[in-house]
């Protein structure tokens, strides 16, 4: 599966997260897992809360890249809400 179509199937997912949960006013945490679970309904891989190691030239930097999910182990999904 390619990234666009990854990309798409989380777009997708997204929108009916929205629908169904509505706008603004919940939690980042929420939307993030109901995306999840959207997301694993269709069988594709979701990772939640993936630390990335940050290189800076030759050290690993003490606090990782915290990742809100990695979808097919090729993208990367920030959520928000405000």
């Amino acid at each position: 599966m390619t990234e666009n179509e990854i990309s798409g199937i989380v777009l997708d997912c997204a929108i009916e997260v929205h629908r169904m949960l509505g706008g603004p006013g919940l939690l980042e945490s929420v939307y993030e897992e109901a995306l999840a679970w959207e997301v694993t309904q269709r069988h594709v891989l979701v990772e939640r809360q993936v630390a990335l190691p940050i290189r800076y030239k030759s050290v690993t930097l003490a606090t990782p890249l915290r990742l809100d999910m990695l979808v097919a182990k090729k993208v990367i999904v920030e959520c928000k809400a405000t």
